[in-house]
């Protein structure tokens, strides 16, 4: 890597926003009980994310090369900061659906910024690839550490409490935390700055860019791939505590702590698997990992039916599914990752925010989507019904990487450019 200082930085900002941007289950399970909110009014908390992430990618890819990515992602913190304030201090639902917002605007400017970063940090696909699974590695640490934070403020003998808002000042403490180390840490951003790169391109020239990747079919095999890994992904993490509190029978902070073995089994996933593909093809392990995760559906799910209330009262006594299920974050977590790298890899420096730009949109409506048909079909039917619903979306996305394979395969073998620009 050329310069090991802003990848650490890089590393500390992604750990805080993975606690900021994923403690939506969290949260979901919260203000059903504090706040009286029904399951699928509840949901739309993804959807606010999601949308404001996908609203925010599509201006920042282009405006972003322009303004500088060390000052987006400052720009993202400092809203972090005031939002994380608000949240104790106005309390309600209204104000959690406006922190979301604030969190999925904020998430854009940070993943357009930093994906575009690692090209100019990294040499070459493999130190790419490297970087990338290093990074949603460390994501997902924080993503871990985000449940137990949360966990320690949650009263679980008084299911109306608020008391869990007050975690949200040792959150704004790390944004600001994470502004100070930023601003104190050099990057050069000339390899992406217009003038030496991408010859004058505007912002409306910007937005053509992104039209011209999305009339490529490769684009069009990587973007459903994504969309529906995320849709997953999102489906699953989102409402497992929940799954956790009302089919396990775990009280509300082992729910919550519990969810935590995913997060683990996610950060293990994606830096375990990176190490493997320098011996493995990346398309033989993706799919391999697709087929373990279907497996591990059908073995468990039935496992989580009638499970005795009275006995769970802690981690010594906790049903053997509880366990077992989030270790689907070990086999979900390289994909993602992956594939993103692929086709970055595959792009010019300058073109990295045009694609990440793709990238954070479609991801941000397949997260809203697996949110909400997970929460809507949990509130009609029942928990284990909405997660044998994800084994859909995984049958779909075996052919959609094969096809995404042989399209990258034809681009290494023929001499004729696949992505073009204007």
């Amino acid at each position: 890597m050329k310069n090991s200082r802003i990848g650490i930085a890089l590393f500390l900002i992604y750990f805080v926003f993975a606690m900021l941007l994923n403690s939506v289950g969290t949260v979901i399970l919260q203000v059903i009980n504090s706040f009286q909110v029904s399951k699928p009014d509840a949901s739309v908390l993804e959807a606010f994310k999601d949308l404001s992430i996908a609203a925010a990618s599509f201006l920042g890819a282009a405006f972003l090369p322009r303004i500088g990515y060390k000052k987006s992602i400052l720009i993202a913190l400092g809203i972090m900061f005031i939002a994380c304030i608000a949240m104790p201090l106005w309390p309600g639902f209204m104000c959690t659906r406006i922190f979301f917002m604030c969190c999925g605007i904020s998430f854009a400017l940070i993943k357009v910024s930093i994906y575009s970063t690692i090209g100019l940090i990294t040499n070459g696909a493999q130190g790419h690839a490297q970087f990338m699974n290093m990074l949603e590695g460390i994501f997902m640490l924080g993503v871990l550490s985000g449940y137990w934070l949360f966990s320690y403020f949650i009263d679980s003998n008084n299911l109306t409490s608020r008391h869990w808002l007050q975690v949200y000042w040792v959150l704004a403490g790390l944004c600001l935390a994470a502004m100070v180390l930023l601003a104190a840490t050099p990057l050069d951003e000339s390899a992406a700055h217009p003038d030496t790169k991408t010859e004058g391109i505007t912002e409306v020239q910007g937005f053509s860019l992104m039209w011209v990747l999305t009339r490529k079919s490769i684009v069009y095999l990587f973007l459903t791939a994504a969309f529906l890994s995320v849709l997953v992904e999102q489906g699953i993490t989102s409402w497992l505590p929940t799954f956790n509190n009302e089919i396990m029978k775990l009280p509300l902070s082992l729910s919550v702590q519990m969810t935590s073995i995913l997060a683990a089994s996610s950060a293990v996933g994606r830096m375990g698997f990176g190490l493997l593909l320098k011996k493995i093809h990346w398309y033989t392990m993706l799919s391999g990992c697709l087929c373990l995760m279907a497996g591990l559906i059908l073995l468990t799910l039935p496992l989580t039916r009638e499970i005795n209330m009275s006995a769970v009262t802690g981690w010594g006594n906790a049903p053997l599914a509880a366990f077992i299920f989030p270790l689907i974050g070990l086999f979900m977590a390289p994909i993602y990752p992956v594939i993103n790298s692929l086709i970055l890899s595959a792009l010019p420096t300058y073109q990295h925010a045009a694609m990440t730009g793709l990238i954070v949109i479609f991801s941000a409506l397949g997260g809203t989507t697996g949110s909400l048909i997970t929460g809507l079909v949990f509130a009609h039917f029942s928990g284990q019904t909405a997660f044998y619903l994800t084994l859909i979306p995984l049958s779909v996305m075996v052919p959609a990487l094969l096809f995404f394979k042989r399209a990258l395969d034809v681009r290494k073998t023929s001499s004729a450019m696949v992505f073009g620009t204007t």
